[in-house]
Order: structure tokens, then C-alpha cells, then sequence
């Protein structure tokens, strides 16, 4: 079995790449994971997983005269694989994101869930391609009106690919009588639940700054107790392996978002 999920929002610093850690290492529990950073342009996994200086990450996946095989980019972090991204301009230039299908599908055939960091815009073409690419979307939404405005554009063009939403995830909450407010007028524009809310913590720096997955540093963090409810609402669908590797290398990359 495995399901592919996008982690998605419709701008930057909501908390995506430590939503993706911390639902991976959580599902982890459970499943067979392993975790992507799709964001090929802005990546950070990398840091948050404490793999900064590891010699070959995605980017090097996506070269055109590349040797290296999939297998040399993965790397086993607290129960779970991760698959991080360079931070190089050049590289980033000359990756092709047509081969991130290709990567995908072979990564697939060896997973039960598969988590793909991506991009926090609709801007580009290598932007959308994870969301294209997966069989549902977690939106990680910050809970104010803009915020959902940005995530029902992602979601409205996961659909028009024929991508559904897993969930929402509402993150860095500081009040959670706004947010239930605002989970009540979300859940009549969004296709998924809420999954959980995710208050502000300081736990959650202190993890990046410490280079590690939330879980792992914090687990008794009040931001970790969320992401467990998060996993546990998180129903993986099984699919055959084979069938969603092929769809994969079939995937249409979209010209303009």
C-alpha cells in the first residue's frame, strides 16, 4: 500500500516543513514513512532533520547527466526516511522537475505513506508539481481569513487536477476560541476536516534551532500532542504500489498554475 500526501499552504512561514516532520514521525508510529522536500526552490527539511551537510540530496536526483541513484538521497531519521533538497541556486536552476516524477514513483514502490514538502505558492510550474503529483493535500493554514483565502486556491487547484484534501491543519494558533470560530466557517469552503490545531509553542524552535523533527525533540510539547491528534484524523487510504508509481511517471506537469 501507500498514499502519497502533499503538505500545502498558499503562502510561506506557516509551518509546513514542521508540520511535515512532525505528521511523518508521527504516522511513523503506524506506518512505513518516508518524507520529501518537494520545495526544490526555498528547501529547509534539510535543516529541520539535521542533514545540512549531507553530499547528495534531491537536487542532485533531478540533474539531467546525474549518476547518482535514488537510494543515495535517502537518509533514516528517528523511525522514518527523509529525502531532503539542496539549498544551491545553481543547482536549483539546472534541476529539472520533470524528473521528480520519476523519483516519486520509485521512492513509492518502498513506502506505505509518503509526505511531500512543497512549495508554499501557485507561482510555477515546479510550485504546483507536488500537489499535481499527490493523491491528497493537507492544508497547514494559519487561522485568519487571508490565510484560508490563500489555502482554498490551493485547493482549488488540487481539484482541478483531481487532487482531494485530506484535511486542515490550522498551525501557530494563539487563541483557540478564534480558532474554533474560524475552523467553523472553514469547514463550510474546505473538502476536508480539521484535523487538529496547533498552538504556538516555543518547543517548536527550539527544534528547528536544535535541527531536529518537533517529535523527536519536544514529544511531550503541547505542538507534538496536536500533531499526534493530527495523524491520528490523517486516514491513509491503501493503493497498490505499482499502480501509483505509474500514475506518477504518467503525471501531465502543468505549464501555469
Amino acid at each position: 500500500m501507500v498514499e502519497a500526501f502533499a503538505v500545502a499552504s498558499g503562502k510561506g512561514g506557516t509551518g509546513k516543513t514542521t508540520s511535515t516532520l512532525a505528521l511523518g514521525l508521527a504516522l511513523a508510529e503506524d506506518y512505513d514513512v518516508t518524507v520529501v522536500d518537494a520545495d526544490t526552490g526555498m528547501a529547509n527539511l534539510l535543516f529541520h532533520a539535521g542533514l545540512a551537510d549531507v553530499d547528495v540530496t534531491l537536487h542532485d536526483l533531478l540533474l539531467a547527466d546525474t549518476d547518482a541513484a535514488v537510494a543515495d538521497a535517502v537518509y533514516d531519521r528517528h523511525g522514518m526516511r527523509v529525502v531532503p533538497c539542496g539549498t544551491s541556486l545553481s543547482d536549483f536552476r539546472a534541476a529539472n522537475p520533470d524528473r521528480l516524477r520519476d523519483v516519486v514513483a520509485e521512492l513509492a514502490a518502498d513506502t506505505d505513506v509518503l509526505l511531500l514538502d512543497s512549495p508554499a505558492t501557485l507561482a510555477s510550474r515546479d510550485a504546483v508539481l507536488p500537489v499535481v503529483l499527490a493523491d491528497r493535500t493537507v492544508l497547514v493554514v494559519e487561522p485568519t481569513i487571508p490565510a484560508i483565502s490563500d489555502a482554498l486556491k490551493v485547493q482549488e487547484y488540487a481539484a482541478s487536477y483531481g487532487t482531494d484534501v485530506a484535511g486542515v491543519l490550522f498551525n501557530r494558533v494563539t487563541d483557540g476560541d478564534a480558532v474554533d470560530r474560524v475552523a467553523a466557517k472553514a469547514d463550510q469552503y474546505f473538502e476536508g476536516p480539521t484535523l487538529a490545531a496547533v498552538p504556538e509553542d516555543d518547543a517548536a524552535r527550539a527544534a528547528r534551532r536544535a535541527g531536529e523533527p518537533l517529535l523527536a525533540h519536544a514529544p511531550d510539547s503541547d505542538a507534538a500532542a496536536a500533531y499526534r491528534e493530527a495523524a491520528d484524523a490523517l486516514d491513509v487510504h491503501a493503493s497498490d504500489a505499482d499502480a501509483v508509481a505509474d500514475r506518477f511517471r504518467s503525471a501531465v506537469v502543468p505549464d501555469q498554475p
